[in-house]
C-alpha cells in the first residue's frame, strides 16, 4: 500500500510542470495571427447509415486580439477559404466546391468575427459571432480551450456545430445531417 501511494505521490509531482504549461486565457493577453502551419481546421457531416462526410480546410487564416485587462473583451476573426476544401475523395471535394455548396466560382471567403467572448474556466471560453457564407450572415458558438502556450505561440482547441441550411448549403439532407461538426486546433503566433 505504502508502495502504491509513492507512486501516485511521483507521478502527481511529475505531471504539475505539465499542468502549469498551460497559462490562464488572461496570462496569454496579446494580440496574435493565425497560422495554417501546425493547424487543424476539419469537420464532419454525419449520413444516415453511412459513414458521412469528413474533411478540413487548408487554407485560413485569422487574427486573435486578447486584451490584458479582460478575456471577455477579446476578438477574434477566421476567414476560410472554401477553394482549399479536401475530404480524400475529389469527387467529393468538387462537389462541395460546386454551387450546391460552397460555390466557389463566386464565393471566395468564408468569415468568422466574433461578438462577445465569455469566460467559462481559466483556460477556456464560449465565443460568439457572426458566420457568413455564400452572403448569408447568422450568430454561431464555438467553445475554445486553450491548449498550449510557449514563447510568443497560442494553440486553441475549438468546437461548434453549424446548420448548413442557414447557408444555402442543405443539398443531401436528410440522408446527410444538416449540423457540420467543426474540430479545430489553431496554432497561433504573437504579433
Amino acid at each position: 500500500m505504502a508502495a502504491r501511494l509513492a507512486i501516485v505521490a511521483v507521478l502527481l509531482v511529475l505531471a504539475a510542470p505539465l499542468r502549469a504549461a498551460v497559462p490562464s486565457l488572461s496570462e496569454a493577453a496579446g494580440r496574435y495571427a493565425v497560422v495554417a502551419s501546425g493547424s487543424r481546421l476539419a469537420f464532419t457531416v454525419a449520413a444516415v447509415g453511412g459513414p458521412g462526410i469528413r474533411g478540413r480546410f487548408a487554407r485560413f487564416d485569422g487574427t486573435i486580439d486578447i486584451p490584458a485587462d479582460s478575456v471577455d473583451r477579446a476578438r477574434v476573426t477566421i476567414t476560410i477559404y472554401p477553394d482549399s476544401v479536401t475530404t480524400g475523395q475529389k469527387r467529393i471535394d468538387d462537389f462541395l466546391k460546386s454551387d450546391a455548396v460552397f460555390d466557389t466560382a463566386n464565393e471566395q471567403a468564408i468569415v468568422f468575427r466574433s461578438t462577445r467572448v465569455r469566460r467559462t474556466g481559466d483556460d477556456t471560453a464560449t465565443i460568439e459571432g457572426n458566420l457568413t457564407a455564400r452572403g448569408r450572415t447568422f450568430e454561431e458558438t464555438f467553445h475554445v480551450r486553450l491548449a498550449e502556450a510557449q514563447r510568443g505561440n497560442l494553440r486553441f482547441h475549438v468546437q461548434g456545430k453549424v446548420f448548413r441550411s442557414r447557408y444555402g448549403m442543405d443539398v443531401g439532407t436528410p440522408i446527410y445531417s444538416n449540423v457540420v461538426d467543426f474540430d479545430m486546433d489553431l496554432a497561433s503566433q504573437r504579433r
